[in-house]
């Protein structure tokens, strides 16, 4: 299998199952833990992350299908298109599709929320734009909570992670679609008089 990327957690190959493009998520073997203790935690996350990839896209939330599931590896279809990271940052897209792109973000993330799934890095780069739409990609730290603070660290990390004219955009679609977004932004303004979470702007477009 052609490996596509490669992070902390885990490694991304393209592969095919039955004939339909996939991705594999292998998640890696940490050596510094006990290797019974390091099956367990694998298993539980993949079997967790498939859980909750299943129910956002059982109620239509524009999420990569899980194709099959192993004990350590998720298979989920390989979607077409490119990161919202890698748009902006190239410079590419016009204004008006720009702006199209953040509404779409705005809403996805509104749809999670409904579902009582917090995100846990949504970020321009766990978003893909594809032929069929605007995706959310990278659920291996998403948990199913009520809980007002998880759902405000989301839009925490994406403000941080853009301009100012681009959050307002996204905020706005995000509030317009979740009933619960007045909660969810104040919790926010909460968190940030707290000063407890610093990360650093990665997209300015």
């Amino acid at each position: 299998m052609e490996k596509l990327s490669e992070g902390a957690e885990s490694i991304l190959y393209a592969a095919e199952i039955a004939g339909i493009p996939a991705v594999v998520k292998d998640r890696v073997v940490k050596s510094y833990r006990a290797r019974a203790l390091d099956d367990e935690i694998r298993s539980r996350r993949t079997k967790s992350e498939a859980r909750i990839l299943a129910r956002a896209s059982a109620a239509g939330v524009k999420v990569p299908k899980v194709l099959m599931l192993g004990e350590h590896q998720i298979f989920i279809e390989r979607l077409d298109g490119g990161t919202l990271n890698a748009i902006v940052q190239e410079g590419k897209a016009k204004k008006e599709q720009l702006e199209w792109i953040f509404l779409e973000s705005g809403r996805r993330l509104a749809e999670l929320h409904a579902l009582d799934i917090a995100h846990g890095d949504y970020t321009p780069a766990n978003i893909m734009v594809s032929s069929s739409g605007v995706f959310v990609i990278d659920f291996g730290l998403a948990e199913v909570t009520k809980s007002s603070e998880e759902k405000a660290l989301d839009l925490l990390l994406m403000k941080r992670s853009v301009s100012r004219k681009l959050y307002r955009i996204f905020l706005s679609s995000y509030s317009a679609t979740f009933s619960d977004a007045e909660a969810i932004t104040e919790r926010l303004e909460e968190i940030e008089k707290r000063g407890r979470y610093q990360t650093r702007t990665l997209v300015t477009g």
